[in-house]
């Protein structure tokens, strides 16, 4: 019987070792949808593991606009988290649970000794940054290169990709916030995008098709 905080999953990818450790320093916490993880310009205490559920990640600019970087799902944690915790740096981002969460938080005092210590934590983090990296150069392509229509087809595919689902429910409002755009906006290409066959609106609800 697996009596460990972590799930079943990570008894190949962490060596036994390593897994006693997390259960003796982790603290496993729940948020629920919509509240907040972590605030911009806070000390980060803990790292992440995400056991359930998703959490989004948003950066703010000069004006107090928010943009949507990127989710974290199952089985992930947050780059940004990890410069700030191992730098002692205030954090640049805010997270919020996009849905109900749980998750491992790992004391900060730990992420230096386990990069030397285990192999398969330097495994983690190193892919860990590998792959936000990509998806940050991938935001980055999307508004310089790429026009609003372009990100909010993007947006919507990868909101499809961390709830497993092609309906998702969300107004027109809320996805402007995350693109830091106007819901009229918003509204006039979700309507061009339906005129396509490409998405069905119903209220408060997009369907990718």
């Amino acid at each position: 019987m697996n009596t460990s905080i972590l799930p079943k999953e990570y008894i190949n990818v962490f060596e036994k070792e390593l897994q006693e450790e997390i259960d003796r320093v982790g603290r496993v916490d729940v948020f629920s949808e919509g509240e907040q993880i972590m605030n911009i310009g806070n000390y980060i205490k803990s790292m992440p593991i995400v056991l359930e559920g998703s959490i989004k990640v948003l950066r703010e600019d000069d004006d107090g606009n928010e943009l949507f970087l990127y989710f974290i799902g199952p089985g992930e944690t947050c780059a940004m988290s990890l410069t700030c915790c191992m730098q002692n740096q205030k954090s640049g981002i805010r997270t919020v649970a996009e849905e109900d969460v749980k998750l491992i938080s790992i004391p900060v005092e730990y992420m230096d000794r386990w990069m030397f210590t285990y192999k398969t934590w330097m495994n983690f983090v190193m892919r860990t940054y590998s792959h936000r990296f990509e998806e940050m150069l991938n935001t980055i392509d999307l508004i310089a290169f790429h026009n609003m229509d372009d990100r909010l087809v993007e947006y919507l595919k990868e909101k499809s990709r961390i709830h497993k689902s092609n309906k998702l429910a969300i107004t027109h409002q809320e996805i402007a916030f995350d693109l830091s755009s106007s819901r009229e906006a918003i509204s006039r290409l979700l309507k061009s995008l339906e005129r396509k066959g490409k998405v069905q609106l119903h209220r408060n609800l997009v369907e990718l098709l």
